[in-house]
């Protein structure tokens, strides 16, 4: 079977915007990886934010909406929210009915990954000794600055092994950005299994690539850990997974 393939075919003119199926091979990687990497910030963003609303001590309010935010998005299965925002919040929404395919995608994503590093980013705040919050308000610092100076800073410490594998995660989770016709490796793959018959060498070449970017991530997550340790300090809710 093996002598029938034919890797040259990435040197082959695709006859449209690409001069070779290398190239727009190539380009789907920038796709996936601009997908990614945005999606990762809002993930981020919005996960400290409300899992940090859902420590915040007397505000049973933001705790409810912090919850509520948690339920709602990491309960439904991440093809429909994409489906949702590509034909159902344009609808209700109309400001919205002429922003790009990729903008909502990287906002489905980034909305989905949120409620799970929302929960990582509560977890880790509650897994810190009660001490350091009392140690923060004993030194007079307002409920803002002791989670900015003392809280926020060694749950993320916590928190960094089930990050590496949310971003991970996220990576491959853009896989399912070809279903609103985004194009990245997933809808490269499609698209040219199709046009050229050479299913084993595209799906080879673009799992390559998925495996080179989590192994990239994997070791930058790795360095960033090792980068931030305490040493003598122990993580009490640290949770593995990540390496």
């Amino acid at each position: 079977m093996g002598s029938n393939w034919d890797w040259q075919m990435f040197l082959q003119d695709p006859g449209g915007e690409y001069p070779t199926y290398w190239q727009w091979m190539m380009s789907a990687w920038g796709w996936t990886v601009s997908v990614s990497v945005l999606a990762l910030i809002v993930a981020l963003v919005l996960g400290f934010v409300i899992g940090t609303l859902r420590t915040l001590p007397d505000s049973p309010v933001w705790a409810r909406l912090g919850n509520a935010w948690v339920e709602l998005f990491r309960n439904i299965p991440l093809l429909v929210q994409i489906f949702l925002w590509y034909h159902v919040v344009p609808a209700l929404i109309p400001p919205l009915r002429g922003v790009p395919s990729f903008v909502l995608v990287v906002l489905a994503l980034g909305f989905f990954t949120s409620a799970r590093i929302a929960e990582q980013v509560r977890s880790g705040i509650q897994a810190l000794p009660r001490g350091q919050r009392y140690a923060g308000m004993a030194m007079g610092f307002t409920t803002f600055q002791y989670y900015r100076y003392v809280l926020l800073p060694m749950a993320f410490r916590i928190i960094v092994p089930p990050l590496t594998s949310e971003t991970m995660n996220i990576f491959k989770n853009s896989s399912v950005a070809f279903a609103v016709s985004v194009s990245e490796l997933t809808m490269f793959a499609m698209q040219v299994q199709e046009e050229t018959s050479r299913g084993i060498e595209v799906y080879l070449a673009v799992t390559a690539l998925y495996i080179v970017s989590a192994f990239a991530i994997n070791r930058i997550m790795a360095f960033i850990e090792k980068r931030l340790r305490i040493p003598g300090f122990a993580l009490p809710g640290r949770a593995g997974g990540g390496h």
